[in-house]
């Protein structure tokens, strides 16, 4: 006599109210570490107070003044020209090493990009820092090439561009890489019978079809490169100014009501831009 194997099948409500269970305590450390912290950012944009004392305090919005100020609207300036300059050239190569992997014959490919992506692991102070001391008029590279002294590009625009390619362009060869991956190889073939050239192919079809990795891509490097304060304090040395070091100064200061409006203001853009992804990508398919 043989025994029926019936598969069980579990409720979908029995499902989803697991699935609670187990995210509660990733949604009690969330409302810790993000919400409550925002929300407290949100007050301080409303109240006068030094530092955060609740003797004294008042309501008022003269914080908002911050945005007005030389300083500020410089920092604001030069956050978005770095940033899309960065963004630019990482398109450029990251488009590069992404096609030239997509188009190789490497069997395991997704180890090229593990390894690509292996300084990201590491600690990004101390990569900024390892870039420094190459930048330096003395470095380890003058060393080994035997040379009397090297260029010295600390504090200078060049230093804080490379320094964000450097530490970002992993963030675009993967969602780029990973919308290549997706495309029917069918396609190729289809485009060639149609007498298209490799160029036309390239442009007409495999750009078009890639767009949702270059906009995930750029968004993600956008993203640090405008609210950043590491890059530009260690590689500009100080001489440049970005809206992150501007936060920082503040909080630094305890000027945390004008520190609040800034980083409000970073935060709205940022969710903005998350929007915008899931606009683009519903399905998260590009991204890291």
């Amino acid at each position: 006599m043989q025994k029926s194997h019936e598969k069980r099948v579990i409720p979908t409500h029995q499902v989803a109210h697991h699935l609670d269970k187990m995210a509660k305590p990733y949604l009690v450390w969330l409302y810790i570490l993000a919400v409550f912290p925002i929300a407290i950012m949100i007050f301080l944009m409303f109240v006068d107070t030094e530092g955060i004392r609740f003797a004294g305090m008042e309501f008022s919005v003269s914080n908002f003044q911050v945005l007005t100020e030389n300083s500020t609207i410089i920092a604001f300036f030069n956050s978005i020209k770095y940033s899309f300059i960065t963004t630019a050239i990482c398109i450029f190569f990251g488009y590069l090493v992404a096609y030239m992997l997509y188009k190789s014959k490497i069997r395991n490919k997704y180890l090229i990009l593990i390894i690509l992506i292996l300084p990201m692991w590491t600690n990004i102070l101390l990569r900024i820092n390892a870039l420094a001391s190459v930048f330096k008029e003395n470095n380890i590279l003058t060393d080994i090439l035997g040379l009397d002294h090297g260029i010295n590009i600390i504090g200078t625009d060049i230093a804080i561009i490379l320094g964000m390619v450097f530490t970002y362009l992993p963030f675009m060869i993967m969602p780029i890489y990973t919308s290549l991956e997706k495309i029917d190889p069918l396609l190729h073939e289809a485009a060639l019978d149609l007498g298209m050239t490799d160029f036309k192919k390239f442009w007409k079809v495999i750009v078009p079809m890639s767009s949702k990795g270059i906009i995930s891509g750029s968004i993600m490097v956008l993203l640090p490169c405008l609210s950043g304060f590491a890059i530009p304090k260690i590689l500009g040395d100080g001489n440049i100014l970005l809206i992150g070091n501007i936060i920082e100064q503040s909080f630094i200061n305890m000027s945390y009501n004008q520190g609040s409006v800034l980083a409000i203001v970073i935060l709205i853009i940022i969710m903005g831009s998350i929007i915008i992804i899931n606009k683009v990508d519903k399905e998260g398919e590009t991204l890291l």
